[in-house]
């Protein structure tokens, strides 16, 4: 059978790589949802047994990482994105937000995936959940003069706004918002502890500061964010003369 005019035919066993499958993953969940991908159905929009997939991935929940790391990946190829060459700290955290934002809008079933899918490290925060996005973040700020507490800082709070900012964006369009599946108590990562084979030579910055971004400073950082937001409301409230 011929393919249909004006489409592009899987491309079959034999043209398959990791890339492949990984493009075809995003476009099933960005046309079906992820609880709805499964390797036999993947394999069928590829036009391939699900068993040639098995080949790239272990499975469905290491197709599922691969996506959301390719995900993450294109923000380098955005051209508002700078990861080096920005005016400022502000122009490059700008750039690298929008950047983000129009991620999470073009892929809005793939965004709660890079919230709550395993991360390669505990200290590695959603939605830049990428150690390789999290070294430029890091040694960036300290390039602009930010020290190791105040980089982490930073990247903590900038993380926890765009997330929650986003999320309430793709939930908004109808978009479920929970994990795909329950946790499995099996699945070796939910009792790993990631993090310590990362390269320093390749990630030093992420490698030093690795014991600053692991600080638990939840409620310290949620007070200040509160009384920031509590500060923006009051500058909103009419003034009363006399």
């Amino acid at each position: 059978m011929g393919s249909t005019p004006g489409t592009t035919p899987p491309p079959g066993r034999g043209q398959l790589t990791r890339t492949v499958i990984l493009r075809a993953g995003i476009a099933f969940i960005d046309d079906n949802g992820a609880r709805d991908l499964t390797m036999r159905r993947l394999g069928g929009r590829l036009g391939v047994e699900a068993m040639a997939l098995y080949h790239y991935f272990g499975g469905k929940e290491e197709l599922l990482d691969g996506i959301v790391d390719q995900v993450i990946d294109d923000l380098g190829s955005d051209p508002q994105v700078l990861m080096k060459g920005a005016s400022s700290w502000q122009d490059y955290l700008q750039r690298l937000s929008h950047g983000v934002r129009r991620m999470a809008l073009e892929h809005p079933e793939v965004f709660p995936l890079i919230a709550t899918r395993p991360n390669s490290a505990p200290w590695v925060r959603p939605p830049l959940r990428s150690v390789r996005w999290l070294e430029n973040f890091l040694s960036s700020l300290k390039e602009w003069g930010f020290d190791d507490a105040a980089a982490a800082a930073a990247y903590r709070s900038y993380t926890s706004f765009l997330l929650g900012q986003l999320l309430l964006e793709v939930s908004a369009q109808g978009v479920s918002i929970g994990p795909t599946d329950p946790n499995d108590p099996d699945d070796p990562r939910a009792t790993a502890q990631p993090g310590d084979d990362i390269d320093p030579t390749e990630f030093p910055t992420v490698v030093r500061m690795k014991a600053e971004l692991a600080r638990d400073l939840g409620l310290p950082e949620f007070e200040k964010a509160l009384e920031a937001l509590l500060d923006r409301l009051a500058a909103t409230l009419p003034q009363v003369d006399g």
